[in-house]
């Protein structure tokens, strides 16, 4: 029986070794494993070499990995933020490496990973000091840059639901990068918010087939949702937004706690 659920997200990160390297999946924190990556905080692998958008926010997920100067080199396109703090101090300091990769070539070499192709040309840079020491070719008159894959032996994503044979559905633009980071690992570690039974999700919701997927699992809905519809209400620190957001969550929690009830009655 094929079951890729796992009962912790320390049993979900178990292996990754020092050195590795890690696709985390996220848009700022849009889609950003945060379970995950606090269990490899615990976990203690060092040495990284970590792929995502960006270079952490603020100070919880990838921002408090980087604090624990778990990481040595990091590749991304957007490394520089109003709160991108960690990273800044750590660059102007000489202890974190980064390659910066323009986000449509940072995109396009992870899926090429994927798909098994070798290289491709891209426009993207061209004149620019991130084309030096890259191959050129002149096609139809128009200057390209030779790009490589990005492969990487883990990537750790964030979905909103699966089943147990690793079938993913994701919520609007959280699945962002994880659906192409999904198939350039050796590993694909997923957490979601619950795993359904086997045949209750829609095949054509299916955006990451379960075949990319080794492991799976589940952390329970965040508290900025219900039933997967956002409702505000608190940040990825848990602090209230804004008094009505904090009520509209309230009134929601509220009217769960009534249904279940009603259900209970009948």
């Amino acid at each position: 029986m094929i079951d890729k659920s796992v009962p912790s997200v320390e049993a979900a990160v178990a292996g990754i070794h020092d050195g590795a390297t890690v696709m985390i999946g996220g848009f700022g924190r849009a889609g950003q494993p945060v379970e995950l990556i606090d269990a490899l905080i615990e976990q203690g692998a060092g040495d990284l070499t970590i792929v995502n958008n960006n270079a952490g926010n603020g100070d919880t997920g990838l921002a408090a990995l980087l604090a624990k100067r778990r990481v040595r080199k990091i590749v991304c396109s957007f490394p520089r933020q109003s709160d991108s703090w960690v990273f800044d101090g750590l660059y102007r300091e000489g202890a974190i490496e980064l390659e910066l990769v323009p986000q449509g070539n940072l995109a396009e070499r992870i899926r090429a990973a994927g798909a098994g192709i070798g290289a491709f040309y891209s426009p993207t840079a061209v004149g620019t000091q991130l084309a030096e020491g890259k191959e050129t070719r002149e096609i139809d008159g128009r200057q390209y840059l030779l790009e490589y894959p990005i492969r990487a032996d883990f990537a750790l994503i964030s979905a909103l639901k699966a089943d147990r044979w690793g079938n993913l559905v994701f919520r609007e633009t959280a699945r962002n990068f994880g659906p192409i980071m999904a198939t350039a690992a050796t590993t694909t570690i997923v957490q979601v918010d619950e795993i359904v039974p086997l045949g209750s999700l829609d095949p054509e919701a299916v955006v990451t087939p379960g075949i990319f997927v080794d492991r799976v699992v589940a952390v329970g809905e965040r508290r900025w949702l219900r039933g997967g519809e956002f409702v505000g209400g608190v940040d990825l620190e848990g602090t209230a937004l804004s008094d009505q957001a904090a009520d509209t969550a309230n009134a929601a929690d509220a009217a769960d706690t009534a249904n279940t009830a009603g259900e209970g009655a009948r």
